[in-house]
């Protein structure tokens, strides 16, 4: 027998093996089918054929049959029994043998897979613009609620979903945002779909110490250190809140002394060093002063301020508002010991003055979700501020966690107040619905398309969800399982095909938490496989964190996000966050995605003509 025909024969054998172990694991598998939606019922076969594909490894056999010419069932995901029958198919004409259609036993094929995930997409996020096969989706800052330009802006810019933080503002503020968002869409005629975040789990750094009220000022000054340009301090009654225009701060000073004031006049004090300083008086009127300087001071509520009138008369003035306390921070080294407490306020270090080296009392901070401490071990890792700060558990009591730093910067890391903390190696036991996340969806059934699922870590959170907005009337609501931790990546079959259960579902890759649990080096793998599992599911994929995040907050990208952004045409939608320059890098974003868009869909390279070459 030719070795060609040996190898077909082989791989006939091979591929109707793998057939069979897909029958087998949807046949164990129909309590679960039994719950999913009829619309969800074809998609949810497929997962878990692709599941069960998955099981094994492929690549010796994807060797032969691309040695073949045939497909090798590497973009096989949304229709994977589809895919295999048709290399069967071809193998038996290879080897002259009769094949039987056996396309009423597919989930999905190449063609009618494509319309199952596109009209999910839809149900879910709306129609994308003509040009751009993937939805830009933009978190409103808290300005949205006062202000309606924000949002338009954000609309004429070419956002198509608007998310809306609930760990952020409240039900007012989220009210008047949504009612900004449909104002501003149907002024431009366009759809914009509203997408609400729960807050969820979130373990956060309890509220630190604030640091004593000061306010620096300084001038600007040249490569030598001389100043050229003096600071701008502005002067204001007590009572009033009124900005005045071009300073760097304002101070409120008592009214009487204010009327002393005229332009010319110089003002002495001594700062918070004892520094000896002066001011020199540019403009007045009814409403303030302002006064120049071109030397570094600091401001407490206690310095006093001195003018001298005529015949050597002296007005002084006790500096008594507008000089707010500087937020808590706690400064943490490698090696250093920290106290993880149940409640109380964060202070830092206490230090021996006569040692600076002895370390008296650790510095130690509060966690929001205390009930994690019952649920760690020693030896388990820690992660602040989205993975800045790492440490080591050394110690577990009652009272709370004794932890050391083992990673941090060289100089140290600041460590402030409402920091996520993670806890990758720990198994937690947490609810994803808190009791504020069950008062809050009570205004997301009210003004929202999409309700974000945030740290979904079991099937059993999704259908508790879904319970809720039943009985709110929201069965209609789009849930989004945001991915965020390595168990719900881990659980990720599950929580889909429990997803499936009612109306339209998506998920949500959110990277930043996502790659403090799993570890950076991993998330690349780990966002990849996310993919795969959504496009055998026909699941659209929202594509999210620090995308574009530089451009959005100075208004210059760097390079690699330009590339990050580009790989956000593998999903359905992008996700931008709040920034100065939103609107440009929604801007820069359309133009990446349409030019993308001709390149790529989803896993499959599109070979449209190339004009770069003409050889």
């Amino acid at each position: 027998m030719p070795p060609r025909e040996q190898v077909c024969l082989s791989l006939i054998e091979q591929l109707q093996l793998l057939r069979k172990s897909l029958h087998e694991r949807e046949a164990a598998m129909q309590s679960e089918l039994g719950r999913v939606s009829p619309r969800y019922r074809e998609s949810a076969r497929n997962l878990i054929h692709y599941l069960a594909l998955r099981m094994h490894d492929l690549r010796p056999l994807q060797e032969q049959l691309a040695w073949l010419g045939l497909s090798s069932l590497g973009r096989s995901e949304s229709h994977v029994m589809a895919n295999l029958d048709k290399v069967l198919g071809n193998l038996h004409s290879l080897t002259g043998q009769q094949w039987l259609d056996k396309s009423a036993e597919e989930p999905a094929g190449s063609v009618s897979s494509r319309r199952l995930l596109d009209g999910h997409a839809i149900d879910l996020l709306g129609t994308y613009p003509q040009g751009r096969p993937v939805r830009i989706m933009v978190t409103l800052p808290s300005s949205a609620a006062a202000d309606y330009s924000v949002v338009r802006e954000l609309v004429e810019a070419g956002m198509d979903i608007a998310r809306i933080n609930c760990a952020h503002d409240d039900a007012s503020a989220w009210t008047a945002m949504a009612l900004h968002v449909r104002h501003a869409a149907k002024a431009r005629q366009r759809a914009v779909k509203i997408l609400m975040d729960l807050g969820g789990p979130k373990i956060r750094t309890g509220e630190i110490a604030p640091r004593p009220a000061v306010l620096r000022m300084q001038p600007r000054r040249d490569v030598y250190g001389r100043p050229y340009k003096p600071y701008r301090l502005g002067l204001r009654p007590i009572a009033s809140t009124y900005a005045l225009p071009d300073v760097d701060a304002c101070i409120g000073v008592a009214d009487k002394w204010l009327g002393h004031l005229q332009i010319g006049t110089q003002i002495d004090f001594s700062d918070a060093r004892g520094a000896k300083r002066h001011l020199l008086v540019v403009q007045c009127d009814a409403r303030g002063a302002i006064a120049q300087g071109l030397q570094t001071a600091y401001f407490t509520p206690q310095t006093c301020l001195t003018i001298h009138g005529a015949e050597g008369k002296k007005w002084r003035s006790v500096l008594a508002g507008h000089i707010e306390s500087l937020p808590g921070t706690l400064h943490l080294h490698r090696g250093d010991l920290l106290q993880v407490t149940r409640d109380g306020l964060g202070q830092a270090a206490l230090i021996d003055e006569d040692a600076p080296s002895v370390v008296i009392e650790p510095a130690h901070i509060a966690c929001t979700l205390p009930q994690v401490i019952e649920q760690v071990r020693v030896g388990e890792r820690m992660w602040f501020d989205d993975g800045k700060i790492g440490a080591v558990i050394r110690q577990v009591s009652g009272d709370g966690l004794e932890v050391e730093i083992t990673q941090a910067r060289e100089g140290g890391e600041k460590l402030m107040g409402d920091k996520g903390i993670n806890f990758p190696d720990s198994e937690l036991d947490l609810p994803a619905l808190t009791e504020k996340d069950l008062h809050d969806l009570a205004a997301v059934a009210q003004v929202a398309d999409l309700v974000g699922l945030s740290f979904v870590q079991r099937a059993q959170d999704v259908y508790a969800l879904r319970d809720h907005l039943n009985q709110l009337n929201r069965a209609d609501m789009g849930v989004i399982l945001k991915i965020e931790t390595l168990k719900g990546f881990e659980n990720l079959p599950e929580l889909m095909l429990a997803a499936m259960s009612g109306g339209c579902a998506g998920v949500m890759i959110a990277r930043g938490d996502l790659a403090v649990e799993c570890g950076y080096e991993r998330l690349a793998e780990v966002q990849e496989e996310i993919l795969w599992c959504a496009e055998a599911a026909h699941m659209p994929v929202i594509w999210a964190t620090q995308v574009l995040e530089t451009l959005a907050k100075t208004g210059v990208p760097s390079r690699a996000e330009i590339s990050d952004a580009g790989l956000g045409v593998r999903a359905e939608c992008v996700m931008l966050n709040k920034g100065p320059y939103i609107t440009d890098a929604i801007r820069t974003l359309d133009d990446i995605l349409r030019r993308m868009g001709n390149h790529q869909v989803k896993k499959r390279s599109m070979l449209r003509a190339l004009r770069a070459w003409n050889v």
